[in-house]
């Protein structure tokens, strides 16, 4: 089950990570305008095995599994979820596959909608989605609009592991979470 958008993110974009992908793109936007409407979107992107239109049509319906990932399971839930709470919270959703060139998955929310989950953790997400195994490369690209605390950055596996060491050493996760919390910071909590 999914309590926030960020875990519904983290396992989408989990899927990307164990499809042999060497590059896993993930993007994260807000919006809120003044007087307007205010949205969550998300695209993860792979370059993974992709799926034919046979497949990802099973990988839409909840009661299949393939049987491989989770070999216990009989159904599999993550993209049935996702496309539940994308169109009950006013949003929607599109799967974009070709066998062997990878996937993109993308969903909207209504920021506004009762229905809509909370966000969550951002700065977690995107340290845990880092720690994936399989992919060489983990781009990040986040953007917020709310007219007040504004964000606009991209991070990089590849980058923060030059950086920081090994993103499984205990010392470099602290400075990872202190980086990705000091990037999500509102300019007001700087003052």
């Amino acid at each position: 089950m999914h309590f926030t958008l960020a875990d519904l993110v983290t396992d989408i974009t989990q899927n990307g990570a164990e499809s042999g992908a060497s590059l896993l793109e993930l993007e994260v936007r807000e919006s809120r305008e003044p007087g307007g409407p205010a949205e969550f979107r998300f695209a993860v992107t792979d370059n993974g095995k992709g799926m034919t239109p046979e497949e990802l049509k099973r990988a839409t319906d909840p009661f299949v599994s393939d049987g491989i990932k989770h070999p216990h399971r009989k159904v599999g839930l993550g993209l049935p979820f996702l496309i539940q709470t994308a169109e009950q919270s006013g949003g929607g959703w599109d799967i974009k596959s070709e066998k062997g060139r990878g996937t993109r998955v993308s969903a909207w929310f209504d920021a506004d909608n009762v229905d809509m989950p909370p966000v969550g953790d951002i700065p977690g997400m995107f340290r845990s989605i880092l720690m994936f195994q399989g992919p060489r490369e983990i781009d990040i690209t986040r953007v917020r609009k709310n007219g007040t605390g504004d964000l606009d950055y991209r991070i990089r596996k590849t980058e923060l592991a030059e950086a920081l060491g090994d993103l499984e050493d205990t010392a470099s996760l602290v400075l990872l979470n202190r980086y990705l919390r000091s990037l999500e910071a509102d300019e007001d909590e700087d003052e």
